[in-house]
């Protein structure tokens, strides 16, 4: 084996290794959790926890991920979307994976444990707890409102960066945690609606499966109603300003409009760009929190 040969292999190794982690999707959870950070404290916080916490709970996320996708191998295999990932085919074993989750887990907790604080750790050690053992084995293959009841793990991130930078827990965290508790059926369902032939062959009882599209629209319409009330009180407990509820504002009334055409006029093109709106849809929210908190009037 040449040296060139070895190189690609060991980077195509550490590609596989990453994909188990989800990289996509826990970005966006440490992006959330780093808003969390900051808005715990009025001036800017400390950078040597901002980087400790951030690493711990990205590694603790992707530990979590790693979980999910070892246990949902099977399933992944028969699914399009996610046929081509690692443990799927067969690139990954078990060992492998459970090894990997182990380390980078334990890694995660060490790291938030001393040099964050032990609050950070045992909320990220709960929250992994929720997302890997009682979403993905309990209730993901259980119950057609999967999504609703695990949806408390997925929405953390922001407690755990706050309690990173202020080792408690307040009202206002929680307030961050309900907003993208009330995000996430919305978000997932118009992924489900518009893959809903690759989730029937999954044998997981998602929600266009179970009750149809129609039956899903609607409720992907109540939850962005919900959702655009739950946005505007951390304006109305003076959380934030008026550059926050300007945002939010006009933030919701894109994802209204989506809601409202996934329930009227649905077709897969309009839920596979309302899916997308909604990734966009709630880091531009966060954002406009951290910036309304540095330039509040």
């Amino acid at each position: 084996m040449t040296t060139r040969t070895a190189t690609l292999k060991s980077n195509s190794r550490i590609a596989q290794y990453m994909a188990l982690t989800k990289p996509r999707v826990t970005q966006l959870a440490v992006f959330c959790a780093v808003i969390g950070m900051f808005l715990a404290t009025d001036g800017m916080p400390d950078w040597r926890v901002v980087i400790a916490a951030t690493i711990g709970i990205w590694l603790l996320a992707g530990a979590a991920f790693a979980v999910n996708c070892l246990a949902e191998r099977e399933i992944d295999a028969r699914m399009a979307r996610t046929a081509r990932r690692p443990m799927a085919l067969g690139d990954i074993t078990v060992k492998q994976t459970v090894v990997f989750a182990a380390v980078i887990g334990g890694i995660g907790m060490y790291i938030l444990h001393e040099m964050v604080n032990p609050l950070t750790m045992w909320l990220t050690f709960v929250t992994f707890v929720g997302y890997a053992v009682i979403y993905t084995m309990l209730l993901k293959p259980a119950t057609p409102q999967n999504i609703v009841i695990g949806g408390l793990s997925g929405a953390m991130p922001p407690a755990l960066g706050w309690a990173a930078v202020a080792n408690d827990v307040p009202m206002q965290a929680w307030l961050l945690v309900l907003i993208i508790f009330v995000w996430t059926p919305p978000h997932f369902w118009a992924l489900a609606m518009y893959r809903r032939d690759d989730y029937a062959k999954s044998g997981l009882p998602m929600l266009p499966v179970t009750h149809g599209l129609g039956f899903t629209a609607f409720h992907i319409w109540l939850y962005s109603i919900a959702l655009a009330a739950t946005t505007l009180l951390p304006f109305a407990v003076k959380m934030s300003g008026l550059i926050y509820l300007v945002s939010a504002i006009g933030l919701n009334a894109v994802f209204l409009y989506y809601g409202w055409q996934i329930y009227r006029h649905y077709s897969d093109i309009v839920a596979r760009k309302a899916f997308t709106w909604s990734i966009i849809y709630l880091s531009l929210l966060f954002a406009a929190l951290l910036v309304d908190h540095y330039f509040k009037f």
